[in-house]
């Protein structure tokens, strides 16, 4: 149990932290200053509820189903709604999210690189999950800026008689590349820059260091992997463009 002491303390951190990101934002009059507060509070909230549930699910195969359901739901909704309406994009960031998803994770199981079990099932999948999400995010919204950006390159390889798909081809490129940017870099600086939570969290949790770093290591080519498919495959879907897209605010 954690004592009373702890959480005050706990609680000062939060709030000072949030303090002092919110008056850099303000500062600098930056657009939506106080998105990182209510975020923290969300995030404090929801974090708080799923410590309770997932006590009485650890175990439970079924319900872990549910809850990486939930999580895959909830994500694709939030980068379906960073790439326009809800309603059109949905089922392309749901379909890239499912490839890169089980993709990963069906190599990491099948391979037995990690025991499935349904604690790593859990832990593992909620981690591929949230940064499928990022990389659908980063590779959607990109690809509607340049689209956005280009579009009198994009309309003058269309009247040359390119197909829709043929005239964003570099745009795809340059949009994979930039949504697999943050991922590589975590990958490439892991040890030196910083220390992943899942290593922190397992030698902590009484793993040897040598375990902790070999399970870190599958989960960041994991979501390299994830990444990488639903970066390719969202944007191939989005590729074939005939009218100018609107980049979501």
């Amino acid at each position: 149990m954690i004592d009373a002491s702890t959480v005050l303390w706990t609680l000062v951190g939060v709030v000072a932290l949030v303090a002092l990101a919110t008056a850099a934002l303000l500062v600098t009059r930056a657009p939506s200053p106080w998105a990182p507060a209510l975020a923290v509070l969300r995030g404090t909230v929801q974090l708080a509820v799923i410590s309770l549930v997932l006590s009485g699910i650890i175990r439970d195969p079924l319900w872990i189903a549910v809850a990486l359901v939930v999580m895959f739901t909830v994500a694709t909704v939030t980068a379906a709604r960073r790439l326009g309406t809800l309603r059109s994009r949905f089922l392309p960031v749901a379909l890239a999210m499912a490839i890169g998803v089980v993709g990963a994770l069906g190599v990491v199981f099948l391979t037995g690189a990690i025991a499935f079990t349904p604690r790593y099932v859990l832990a593992i999948g909620g981690i591929v999950v949230g940064n499928a999400m990022t990389s659908a995010t980063l590779a959607g919204r990109r690809f509607v800026e340049l689209v956005d950006d280009r579009w009198d390159d994009v309309e003058g390889w269309l009247a040359l008689g390119a197909t829709p798909r043929q005239s964003t081809a570099d745009i795809v490129r340059r949009a994979v590349h930039a949504a697999m940017v943050p991922s590589t870099d975590q990958t490439r600086t892991t040890g030196l820059v910083t220390l992943p939570g899942a290593f922190v969290g397992a030698v902590f949790g009484g793993i040897s260091p040598l375990e902790a770093g070999r399970f870190q290591i599958v989960v960041l080519a994991a979501i390299i992997a994830a990444g990488a498919l639903v970066a390719t495959s969202l944007t191939r879907m989005l590729a074939p463009v005939r009218t100018r897209p609107v980049p979501a605010a």
